[in-house]
């Protein structure tokens, strides 16, 4: 009965939405598209961080130079 909707739905709500965003839609889509491209940089870089934080050694690692 209530169950996922189906194409006719999906086809009138996308109608609907186009209605009402249509001509913001271009730069809503545009903004989002950079925003996923920064998201990806930032996890491959979080990523390349931790891979060349385990290549370390803990003898190639700094001592703490505290003096006392």
């Amino acid at each position: 009965m209530f169950g996922f909707p189906g194409w006719i739905e999906i086809t009138i709500i996308l109608g609907i939405i186009l209605l009402l965003f249509g001509k913001r839609l271009p730069g809503v889509m545009n903004s989002l598209g950079k925003s996923i491209v920064e998201f990806k940089k930032g996890a491959n870089e979080g990523a390349d961080s931790e891979e060349d934080s385990s290549k370390i050694s803990p003898q190639d690692s700094p001592k703490d130079n505290q003096p006392g």
